[in-house]
């Protein structure tokens, strides 16, 4: 067996879920699969009465048809069930409000387990807003409002802590026009959501987005075609690899040269041999998603190098 691969294995414990209090499993699955969307979902009793509980088991699984998938487990605690999941076996519709920044205190607010019939939006301070096309009411404070019709109910288990999948089509959706952009695109930053993590902690998003370039539409080269020494140079780390992989084709000999004749802070490195600074330099470039620019200085270096072992 690989000797890095039994190094990675001596560092890792290892569980199993049939052997764990579900308590403590529900804990290490909610630390560890994060951050997650919230669903604050929005539905109504057969009596009419409004209830409003945000869930982060949630997300989107299909976009023809429009569906959106969340989670009202069991409690752990008592095996019962919550209000919005017997509410949408007897009202089969749904509202799910995207969370914002501006209003995570009082989504928190809302999860509090009031006496069934109690109305969140009251207790939470946020404005029930009428539905265009189901019965349940919007969160008009919210900057995105999916009116969803509910197609399935699957249950994941009997036990408390099991999931029960709540199958949501979109019918109609709502944006608010400040989290749009000029051409009517959402601006990332301006909708400013946050996401779950485990315990108390939550993220936002805008303050952590980072940009990742799509894989190359050539196809990258992967990162098992970089020759061995230069993926093997201790200043580069797993993301820049990935960039370094992501390139159609490594650039040819000829680029090198008219390379170094524009960058003169470059042909001084190259000209003392400094790998370490050199190799710095080769990730400035990748970190500003200039992948081209960065193979050319790591093929620089290795010149250096494959010379100075000739010497």
């Amino acid at each position: 067996m690989h000797f890095s691969y039994l190094c990675l294995m001596s560092k890792t414990q290892t569980f199993s879920p049939k052997d764990m209090p579900t308590a403590v499993l529900h804990s290490y699955l909610l630390g560890t699969v994060a951050p997650r969307p919230i669903a604050f979902a929005s539905t109504i009793d057969i009596n009419g009465k409004p209830n409003l509980a945000p869930f982060s088991f949630f997300n989107v699984f299909s976009a023809n048809p429009p569906i959106l998938i969340f989670s009202p487990a069991r409690r752990v605690r008592n095996n019962t069930t919550k209000d919005t999941l017997e509410n949408v076996f007897e009202v089969k519709e749904v509202v799910i409000n995207i969370v914002n920044y501006a209003m995570v205190q009082q989504m928190s607010l809302a999860s509090t387990e009031y006496e069934t019939g109690v109305n969140e939006f009251e207790k939470a301070g946020l404005t029930m807003l009428a539905s265009d096309m189901v019965k349940p009411f919007r969160v008009a404070e919210s900057p995105v409002q999916f009116e969803c019709v509910v197609t399935k109910v699957e249950a994941l288990g009997k036990d408390g802590g099991a999931g029960n999948l709540v199958f949501a089509e979109v019918v109609k959706f709502h944006i608010h026009k400040a989290v749009l952009d000029e051409e009517s695109g959402l601006d990332l930053a301006r909708i400013d959501q946050v996401a779950r993590m485990g315990a108390n902690w939550y993220c936002r998003a805008k303050e952590a987005m980072f940009e990742v370039p799509k894989p190359n539409s050539k196809l990258g080269i992967g990162i098992d075609t970089i020759p061995e020494d230069i993926k093997t140079l201790e200043l580069l780390d797993g993301n820049d690899l990935g960039k370094l992989g992501n390139i159609a084709k490594i650039p040819a000999e000829e680029e090198l040269e008219n390379f170094v004749q524009l960058d003169a802070e470059l042909a001084l490195l190259l000209q003392k041999g400094n790998t370490e600074k050199i190799v710095l330099k080769a990730r400035e470039f990748l970190n500003n998603n200039d992948v081209h620019s960065a193979w050319i200085v790591l093929l620089l270096n290795r010149r250096i190098d494959g010379n100075s072992r000739k010497d």
